[in-house]
């Protein structure tokens, strides 16, 4: 499969209009607080104050919430993954990362 296929299918996966706080975290051990603007399975999209370069290595974790998977509990995604494209929309700049890794953790809710 081509190179430009893949990107293709990856640009084809549904994507889910989420608004949520991430922490991005970089190799240089610097971490920058954003906001998701869209969730596919391969990819994720956005909004953050700093510009990232083409190829980044990033991780981050986005909790998702149990009232958007229909579960008792939110699910916690541990990603790894590279930034492949960053626009400038005012002061803040539209970040795409392709995840390349992740892991799922339940978060178990305390009773109180």
């Amino acid at each position: 499969m081509s190179k430009h296929a893949v990107l293709t299918d990856l640009r084809n996966a549904v994507r889910f209009p989420l608004k949520l706080p991430i922490t991005i975290r970089t190799g240089d051990a610097h971490e920058h607080f954003a906001e998701t603007a869209d969730i596919s399975a391969g990819g994720v999209l956005f909004h953050m104050n700093t510009e990232l370069a083409i190829g980044t290595i990033i991780k981050f974790r986005i909790v998702l919430p149990a009232a958007v998977l229909g579960t008792d509990t939110d699910v916690l995604v541990n990603c790894t993954g590279r930034v492949v494209r960053c626009l400038g929309e005012g002061a803040k700049k539209a970040v795409a990362a392709v995840i390349d890794e992740y892991s799922f953790e339940r978060v178990f809710s305390h009773a109180g």
